[in-house]
């Protein structure tokens, strides 16, 4: 799968210059030239990229899982996280939905790609993952607690719609698919098991 990274709404440009490099976050700064002929600094931050998986039983049911991270609120979210250095987008799909989850999936959709933010050079993947059995238990960092959500396609479009919903970049195609009886059957067999 031939999976393109998709472009910011704010490129930043060749000549930008890494002003700070931290543990997640990269500062980046260039001179930028004004309509009105003066120039001033810009600057953009740049973080790893990140995939989001949802698995689909072979029931129909959508797994989401229940999170709690140190210094957050507890929320409700896919199974995803960072795309590591040097790693293909869906080596790095398969990767997170086999440590949290404990399963392999036999088919990935690319559901959705975009870099949500134009400060912020990241771009987010989202999958469907389909034909998933259990091969193994969760592999967790330290830092999380991960709990196994099933639902079913309607409770995904309620809960997927709540403020404690992490996965803010696929709500806008949620909410249209509750308004909207034909988006919402599009949406259906997206996740459908054939």
């Amino acid at each position: 799968m031939n999976i393109e990274r998709p472009k910011s709404k704010q490129p930043m440009p060749a000549d930008a210059k890494k002003v700070f490099e931290g543990v997640v976050f990269d500062v980046y700064q260039w001179d930028q030239k004004l309509y009105d002929g003066r120039t001033t600094k810009f600057e953009k931050i740049k973080r790893p990229d990140t995939v989001v998986v949802f698995p689909v039983q072979d029931d129909g049911k959508i797994v989401l899982t229940e999170q709690e991270h140190p210094g957050k609120e507890p929320f409700i979210a896919a199974t995803g996280g960072g795309v590591e250095s040097g790693e293909d987008i869906l080596a790095a799909a398969k990767r997170e939905l086999l440590e949290e989850t404990g399963y392999e999936a036999e088919e990935f959709i690319l559901w959705d790609a975009q870099q949500p933010m134009g400060k912020i050079d990241w771009a987010v993947f989202t999958f469907i993952a389909k034909g998933i059995k259990k091969v193994a238990e969760l592999s967790l960092d330290g830092g999380e607690k991960v709990k196994l959500m099933p639902v079913t396609f309607d409770e995904f479009l309620e809960i997927g719609t709540q403020k404690n919903f992490s996965e803010r970049e696929i709500v806008p195609y949620l909410f249209e698919a509750k308004l909207i009886p034909e988006r919402r059957e599009q949406l259906r067999a997206l996740f459908s098991i054939k």
